[in-house]
């Protein structure tokens, strides 16, 4: 029989995607307020793999992402997702989301991303929030799904989380020799 055991605690980042006319400074320092301060920052990318926001957003469109510098316990990630919700709707004008929040997290095994949406590999977790799978890590690399979105499959992307979990696996040894 299988012992149960704490999750090991992973690493937060979230998504951020934006209209060029935004200025996403009071945003970020929220973000930063709510849930730490920021270890890695991307640079800003053209996001133009949908037009799924287009109508709400407007266009062009850019993804920025940040990694924070505390680590969470993966349990915390749909509360996150409902406060990043109302971070949205708190910079929203007229009911139009002038911003995107898409909060996850890396962990030692997979980069995963909460959603409000359900399809069929997604994974309920909890108040309607459902975990979605972007990669599988096994070692250094980061392997694609067949449902990784087609963003994520860019080497941009993906060369952010792989700067994340080099950072990642530091914040886990210095946790675990201050632990001793």
């Amino acid at each position: 029989m299988g012992q149960k055991s704490i999750f090991n605690k992973v690493n937060l980042f979230t998504g951020l995607i934006f209209n060029n006319t935004v200025d996403i400074e009071p945003v970020v320092s929220l973000l930063k307020k709510e849930f730490s301060l920021t270890d890695i920052i991307s640079d800003q990318f053209k996001f133009d793999f949908t037009d799924y926001y287009f109508m709400e957003m407007g266009k062009p469109l850019k993804r920025q992402f940040f990694s924070f510098s505390n680590l969470i316990s993966p349990e915390e990630l749909p509360g996150i997702k409902l406060r990043t919700n109302e971070i949205e709707e708190e910079f929203s004008i007229s009911g139009r989301r002038m911003i995107n929040l898409d909060p996850g997290y890396l962990s030692d095994a997979n980069v995963i991303i909460a959603t409000t949406k359900n399809y069929y590999q997604r994974i309920p977790l909890n108040n309607g929030i459902y975990a979605h799978m972007e990669y599988v890590i096994k070692g250094k690399n980061l392997n694609l799904l067949e449902w990784t979105y087609p963003d994520f499959r860019s080497e941009k992307y993906m060369n952010f989380f792989r700067e994340v979990l080099l950072l990642y696996k530091k914040k886990i040894i210095l946790k675990h020799k201050g632990e001793r």
